[in-house]
This record gives structure tokens, sequence and C-alpha cells, in this order.
């Protein structure tokens, strides 16, 4: 496992980021913990064993960024392509615009049933570290906001929990790949990097 937060050691005068930055480690720990030992990990039965947890970039409470929120009443059919080669259909659903370094971007949101609560905010994305530090077909974030989302509405995208989707450590699962509307022209050091077993 491989995660810079280790070398930045948190101390008690950070508060609220302090805190964020231990509740991430630990949840990044269960995640591995899941990974390394459940049967429905999408780990190789063979690698497994030797699974020693996925790669991250350090926490970064920075990426922990208000977006404003744009509600579509009337959402719009976004069909995406899959790793398998097929395609899935989602609705776009609303539209989140923020700020990164100085440069203002969006990224919209996206569910395959509009009217159902229960059914989190999905949120595909590349960025400039895509195929590089990350993974080649994207990487996801899932947003559970409180109560019905109103244009203008705040909302925290968090990109600590940008994770890589299962296609990646296994031809088994099919995932959705961002459509080019997610592709974010800047690079977006926070969540999951790219993971390959050991050789």
């Amino acid at each position: 496992m491989s995660d810079d937060a280790d070398e930045r050691p948190v101390s008690d005068s950070e508060g609220a980021d302090g805190e964020y930055v231990e509740t991430l480690r630990a949840n990044r720990e269960e995640k591995d913990e899941f990974f390394g030992t459940h049967p429905q990990s999408p780990v190789p039965p063979e690698h497994r064993d030797d699974f020693d947890g996925l790669d991250y970039f350090a926490p970064a409470p920075e990426y922990r960024i208000e977006a404003t929120a744009t509600v579509h009443d009337d959402p719009e059919p976004v069909p995406m392509e899959t790793t398998a080669g097929e395609e899935v259909r989602y609705v776009r659903v609303v539209t989140f615009a923020f700020d990164v370094d100085g440069e203002t971007h969006e990224l919209h949101g996206y569910k395959q049933r509009p009217d159902d609560r229960e059914e989190p905010i999905f949120v595909p994305f590349r960025d400039k570290t895509t195929g590089q530090e990350t993974y080649r077909g994207g990487r996801y974030i899932e947003l559970h906001p409180e109560g019905d989302l109103g244009d203008g509405d705040e909302v925290v995208v968090d990109f600590n929990l940008a994770y890589t989707p299962f296609c990646a450590f296994s031809e088994t699962f099919s995932c959705p790949l961002p459509p080019e509307e997610n592709w974010l022209e800047t690079a977006v050091r926070a969540g999951e990097r790219d993971w390959s077993p050991e050789a």
C-alpha cells in the first residue's frame, strides 16, 4: 500500500482537518481489509494472499470541495459505454460547479432511476492523472445528499473518496466509462491511485 499520508503525521493542532484525516485513514484500512479477505472482493482470489492494500494519494482536506448544484428538472439521457463494449443508460440529474486551483470546473451527476431518492448520485470522471497515476478507465464518486437538491444548493464533493471501479481489478466486471462531459482539465491528486497485482 502506498499512502503519502504516512509521511505527514497529523498533530492535534490541525483540529477538524486532523479528525477528517484520521477518519479517512480508518475507512481506507477497512476497505483494504475487505479487498484482501472478503469472498466478494474484486481482487482475484489468486492475488489476495499477496494483497497489502490499495494505493492512495495522501489525504487532502483541500479536495473536499464545496460545489454549487444546478438541478435538471427534465433530465436528459446520457448513454455510457462500458469496459465490456456495451452501453448503459443514465440520466443527467444535476451539474456541480466548483473551483480548483483558481479555475471553475463542472461535473455532472447521474442516476439510472431519477425518481429514486435512495439511489446515490453517480459522478464518474477522468482527470489529468487518468491513465498515468490513476486507473485508465477513470474513477467514481457517489454522493448521498440529504433531502432533495435545489438550484444553488452547496454540496461537498470529496475527491478523497474517489475510487477505482471493480473492472480495474478483474475483467469479470463491466463498468461505465465517464462520458466526455466529465473529463476534467486538471489533475486531481486525491483518492485512489491505480492498482495492479505484484509481479
